[in-house]
């Protein structure tokens, strides 16, 4: 069986949240949260661009990013986990900010 890490490796299209709906996820362009081997990763919904740095356990992922909300800089933590080979669930935090639940599906590999 993989690691945690190995299955959540890749790009995720963000499909829903607990506090934006689908139009405004993909303002600016496709909503997605991405992990990479090395431990980084990033996330862009609406108009929020962020890097991420993971930290894996046995069964999730939890980060921390920092970024920019249309040119504002921006903060927070999260999580994910698997619910399938091509789903995944967390949360994200923004520091002083929005909290929110998010979905995702694996984006086919180009």
């Amino acid at each position: 069986m993989s690691s945690i890490r190995e299955r959540l490796q890749g790009r995720w299209r963000i499909t829903e949240t607990g506090t934006w709906d689908s139009d405004d996820l993909d303002l600016v362009e496709p909503a997605f949260i991405a992990f990479e081997p090395n431990g980084a990763g990033e996330f862009r919904f609406v108009a929020v661009v962020a890097g991420l740095d993971c930290a894996y356990s046995q069964t999730d992922v939890g980060f921390r990013f920092q970024g920019s909300d249309e040119g504002d800089e921006v903060f927070g933590e999260g999580w994910a986990e698997a619910d399938g080979a091509d789903t995944i669930h967390g949360e994200i935090a923004f520091w002083n900010g929005d909290e929110t639940t998010f979905k995702a599906r694996r984006w086919p590999r180009s």
